[in-house]
């Protein structure tokens, strides 16, 4: 919901700095990776309990995954990087809630499954749309220019964000957090379904799907 607004704000200085890596000869794909280790030892120091540092990695991890689109745009896109960049996004967002349960299995066990269920099935919302959007020819830049559709929705990136810097500072809060979480990534979902239904229920295929 608030990714629109967030990239006219991060969008220009990022632009920048993507820029000033071209530059050094830094490639996107290069700039993704070092954001996925930066996403998976956030989860490690949230696993041993290291929520500052936690913290830090997971910012360090998302400035990157700002910063590979900025470098491809002042380069060149290709269709891999952005299949590079979702497949390193679902990653990430899946392991550092995975970090909480190792945390404190008894305690976060079962709020986490919810969580990642959540994830799970809204993130199959997400790419079922970009199939069909694909299909029909249907664009848009709301969130910057990507590699694939991105459907609005009441949980985005931005809200992901906010919502792993809260666990990371509130940790003992997880199990609530995570409910509430899940509660609003399943909503999310049905509105996407929804949507979908409203936008491409009319549309038929040849293809027979099993």
């Amino acid at each position: 919901m608030l990714d629109a607004y967030a990239r006219k704000l991060i969008d220009p200085p990022l632009n920048v700095a993507g820029r000033g890596l071209a530059q050094l000869g830094i490639g996107a794909n290069a700039v993704t990776l070092a954001g996925l280790g930066f996403g998976l030892a956030a989860a490690g120091a949230v696993a041993m309990g290291a929520f500052t540092v936690g913290l830090g990695l997971i910012l360090a991890s998302r400035l990157s995954d700002g910063l590979d689109g900025a470098v491809a745009r002042a380069t060149h896109r290709t269709d891999f990087g952005g299949y590079l960049d979702i497949t390193s996004d679902f990653l990430f967002y899946g392991a550092v809630p995975l970090g909480f349960v190792l945390y404190d299995p008894q305690t976060n066990g079962i709020a986490g499954a919810v969580l990642l269920l959540s994830f799970y099935v809204n993130g199959a919302s997400f790419l079922g749309y970009a199939i069909l959007a694909e299909r029909k020819g249907i664009g848009t830049q709301a969130q910057g220019v990507k590699s694939l559709h991105y459907s609005n929705g009441l949980l985005e990136g931005t809200e992901t964000i906010v919502f792993f810097i809260l666990l990371c500072l509130l940790p003992t809060y997880f199990a609530p957090l995570a409910y509430l979480f899940g509660a609003l990534c399943f909503a999310t979902a049905i509105l996407r379904v929804w949507g979908a239904y409203q936008a491409f229920g009319d549309i038929t295929t040849d293809r027979q799907e099993t």
